[in-house]
């Protein structure tokens, strides 16, 4: 539970605790000493009252009218003074605290806490060997109290301070050391979803600034990896793309003119041939067989390299192969919606729009089982979005990329953009983002 508590929770809490324990510590101390002091500060009075009871037994003793004399002394005595005179007749002392009970500016509880020792003293007086009195010693308490208690309230005082001095410099001292802490830790996080640009404030204590500090040199090191990354996919697609080319150019250049000529040469031979039953199905056995080899040749080309983008543009280009689609697959409903700003757009980035639409759409035919399926390609600011879903029965859970979208996703890569696979609301979606430019784009 310790562990769950914030910084500031787990710095002020055992600060808190300490001081009211040195409240405590206070309080216990001057409840265990306050007694002590008081029998201290009125044990000369009490050997005062003993001496005056002496001398007053020796001038009674020695007086011929002795009442007449102890009548004097009482009337010599203040009222307020702590030493007086008692007849007999009075009864027994008080104890010292029935006078506390309501001292002034003094809580009662206090009073009760405050163990006030019995300091009352008794000197009998004397006449004539009859005991008529006692001189007895009753101390007022009360200002004793009231300094005991202001010295409390001293100290509690004193302690309050303390805990909002170091309260307070603790907080600043927490908010120098969290700060620098919370922006490392949203540092850190922003350089796990990929976003090295933005580095992270240097400060606090020399422990975390070293800390930002390797964080940022670490940020400037993935930033020069995932850049060198994408050039070298840049390089591959490009790489590819030329391959692509120059294979689409050879079956075009190459292989499209043997399959005329083959062509060609099979009407020539049957139109040169005797007519006759068995050599006429054996010609249009091998014209099918051409016919077929040359629509299968103009597939394998459209698939390596989509000759309509630099001729048409990319957004005509998609209508055609939309249209190639609904040929291919007409038990499936098509619905798009295609920006028509995609004519803007042109070499590997229209590549990467095409192969992507043409590589979902392959995997709707064969994989998805569906019914209906929407195509949407739309320009947003900077940003090209390209959203192909279907009804299909979906992909089993933790399916990975299969080949086909493995490259569509390292295409997007090269060019700073991202590619995903999701299920959402019972339809299967492909999404891509690419970023117009050369700067990267966010993949949240």
């Amino acid at each position: 539970m310790w562990r769950r508590l914030s910084f500031r929770t787990q710095l002020f809490l055992p600060l808190g605790l300490s001081f009211l324990a040195a409240l405590a510590m206070g309080g216990v101390l001057l409840q265990t000493f306050a007694t002590g002091q008081l029998a201290d500060e009125s044990d000369p009075g009490r050997r005062s009252t003993q001496t005056i009871a002496a001398a007053l037994n020796s001038a009674l003793a020695a007086s011929d009218d002795p009442r007449k004399v102890l009548d004097a002394f009482v009337r010599s005595l203040d009222p307020s003074s702590d030493t007086q005179f008692r007849p007999v007749e009075a009864g027994s002392l008080p104890s010292a605290k029935d006078g506390l009970r309501e001292v002034h500016g003094v809580p009662r509880w206090f009073v009760d806490l405050i163990a006030v020792p019995d300091m009352n003293a008794a000197s009998p007086v004397i006449i004539d060997g009859r005991h008529v009195g006692d001189i007895v010693f009753m101390p007022d308490l009360s200002a004793d109290l009231f300094e005991k208690w202001i010295g409390l309230l001293a100290l509690a005082g004193l302690i309050a301070v303390l805990m909002i001095l170091t309260g307070t410099i603790a907080y600043l001292f927490a908010g120098s050391a969290l700060r620098p802490l919370q922006d490392l830790g949203a540092g850190l996080t922003r350089i796990r979803r990929g976003d090295y640009a933005t580095p992270i404030p240097v400060a606090g204590p020399p422990e975390i600034q070293q800390s930002c500090e390797e964080a940022n040199a670490l940020a400037a090191t993935l930033a020069q990896l995932s850049q060198d990354n994408r050039d070298l996919l840049h390089r591959l697609v490009s790489l590819q793309d030329d391959e692509r080319r120059d294979l689409a150019r050879e079956l075009h250049d190459e292989l499209g003119p043997l399959l005329f000529s083959i062509r060609a040469g099979t009407i020539a031979l049957s139109e040169a041939s005797p007519q006759t039953e068995h050599l006429d199905n054996s010609v249009q056995e091998v014209m099918r067989s051409v016919e077929a080899l040359q629509q299968t040749n103009r597939r394998i080309l459209d698939r390596l390299r989509p000759l309509y983008i630099e001729d048409l543009g990319l957004e005509a280009s998609v209508q055609t192969l939309l249209r190639n689609f609904r040929r291919q697959a007409p038990h499936i409903g098509l619905a798009a919606t295609i920006d028509p700003g995609l004519n803007g757009i042109d070499g590997p980035l229209a590549q990467t729009v095409y192969r992507v639409i043409q590589e979902a759409l392959t995997n709707v035919l064969r994989h998805a089982d569906a019914n209906n399926v929407h195509v949407e390609a739309a320009i947003s600011g900077d940003v090209l979005t390209i959203d192909v879903c279907d009804d299909g029965a979906g992909f089993p859970e933790g399916n990975v990329f299969g080949r086909g979208l493995t490259g569509m996703h390292e295409r997007a890569r090269a060019l700073s953009g991202s590619l995903s696979l999701l299920r959402a609301d019972a339809r299967t979606h492909v999404r891509c983002r690419l970023p117009r430019g050369e700067g990267p784009i966010s993949t949240q």
